[in-house]
């Protein structure tokens, strides 16, 4: 008897979690008929650069043709940016065709993916889409735990995924720590050093990751445009690795995987030196006010290298989201990332964190007496 499509799905995509955006802004106005404010997704609230809109606006006309597949001219521009060579530089949707891409090269069955539990999902589920085992090392204060994750890599040990600055709790480890776990990794695993949150890390001794990819060609350096430069939604980033293993990613990436628009606005935001300067400072500014704000009001922020705050809440941290919503305050409970007594709030503008002070004050108000938060 012939199997249905459903059986011939093989088991390790069938237990997979699906990846839970943000809750989009549309759908909470019109669904409690408010004006709401999203701080759930890590968006830069400054948005993109003007030069990036124009450069954006000049080719959309071009969109009936099919753009640059080998995105050339961006990827000569971060090669000359970052002092590698265009062949190192591998183009693709955000950071996130990247994790996938780079599992799809290395595992299989038989293959061990390692990474850290309490960071971003997409790294798990690249490893188990691709056939390979997952094996997850716990974190430390809420941060990873490198020489346990040195421990923890075997002869099997392909890939580890690694996010620096971290999502979601926003912590950071330094060059000397980095250092130390990379003499443990042999040249046959590769190590992805996601750094989409880069931009914004004031810790010092951050790894100067490019000047160790010249000694290591066994990491895949991830950097995205989502972040400081404010284009989430135009989806591109770009991976610094081994040429060979750029070559190989591109053989599994879509063919025209970036659009027109998006390698255009990408070309003219790396050259708005000005924008990103005035991103950084501003996130700088909300963030320490996120912090100790949240703090005053007895909640529990961790320090952030990022922009967002992760806030230790107790065990009420979904309630207390779902009663932001209510109140058009989107935060990001995340009992699915691992944390269910923590909740990730972005860095919005002024206006938007102050909404979010008082909407914050209010539902914690209603919560004042009860354990879970007076025990904290």
């Amino acid at each position: 008897m012939s199997k249905t499509i459903e059986e011939l799905i093989p088991e390790y995509l069938r237990g997979l979690p699906v990846y839970v955006p943000g809750k989009p802004i549309e759908e909470v106005e019109r669904e409690l008929n408010i004006h709401a404010i999203k701080l759930a997704s890590n968006e830069n609230p400054l948005g993109p650069s003007p030069m990036a809109m124009e450069a954006a606006r000049k080719v959309l006309a071009d969109s009936n043709r099919y753009p640059d597949g080998g995105t050339l001219r961006l990827r000569e521009k971060i090669a000359a940016m970052h002092e590698v060579s265009p062949d190192e530089v591998f183009i693709g949707l955000g950071s996130s065709e990247l994790i996938d891409v780079a599992a799809r090269v290395l595992l299989g069955p038989g293959a061990i993916g390692l990474t850290s539990k309490g960071t971003y999902p997409p790294f798990s589920t690249a490893i188990r889409a691709n056939g390979g085992s997952l094996e997850h090392v716990p974190m430390c204060a809420f941060a990873y735990d490198l020489p346990e994750m040195a421990r923890a890599i075997t002869d099997s040990t392909r890939i580890v995924y690694l996010a620096n600055p971290n999502n979601p709790t926003g912590t950071a480890f330094g060059a000397e720590e980095f250092e130390r776990f990379l003499s443990h990794v042999g040249s046959d695993t590769l190590v992805v050093l996601d750094e989409a949150y880069i931009h914004y890390a004031e810790r010092a001794g951050m790894p100067q990751s490019v000047e160790l990819f010249r000694l290591r060609k066994n990491l895949l350096i991830l950097r995205t445009f989502s972040k400081v430069y404010g284009m989430a939604g135009i989806r591109v980033g770009y991976g610094i690795g081994a040429a060979a293993l750029v070559s190989a990613m591109n053989k599994l990436r879509t063919p025209f995987n970036v659009s027109g628009v998006a390698q255009a606005a990408a070309l003219a935001a790396l050259d708005d030196h000005e924008h990103v300067k005035r991103c950084i400072e501003a996130n700088r500014v909300e963030r320490k006010r996120i912090t100790e704000e949240v703090a005053k009001l007895g909640l529990k922020p961790v320090k952030s290298e990022t922009n967002f705050v992760f806030v230790e809440t107790g065990p009420e941290a979904k309630a207390i989201s779902d009663e932001l919503l209510r109140e058009g305050v989107i935060v990001r409970p995340l009992a699915w990332m691992g944390f269910p007594e923590a909740m990730r709030i972005s860095v919005g503008t002024a206006e938007e964190n102050g909404k979010l002070f008082a909407a914050l004050g209010r539902v914690l108000a209603k919560h004042k007496g009860k354990p879970e938060l007076t025990a904290r």
